[in-house]
């Protein structure tokens, strides 16, 4: 085999590879971030009043009449 061509096959010199390996970072990082944020802003507790299984409510909660909730 020719010594140019060898040198040239080894994988750090793809950059298919790289370009792989940047996507799978940011993808990691990406899931990371979403972590952090969903860390930082945590939902408030729903009230609720009644039986539950599991940790799970059995019944509908009680409808607001909040107009952000309501059908468009």
């Amino acid at each position: 085999m020719n010594p140019s061509r060898e040198i040239r096959s080894h994988w750090y010199q793809q950059p298919v590879l790289w370009l792989g390996l940047l996507i799978f970072i940011a993808s990691l990082a990406g899931c990371v971030w979403m972590i952090v944020l969903g860390v930082r802003h945590a939902d408030p507790p729903v009230a609720i009043d009644g039986e539950m299984v599991f940790k799970v409510p059995t019944a509908r909660p009680a409808t607001t009449d909040d107009p952000a909730e309501t059908p468009r």
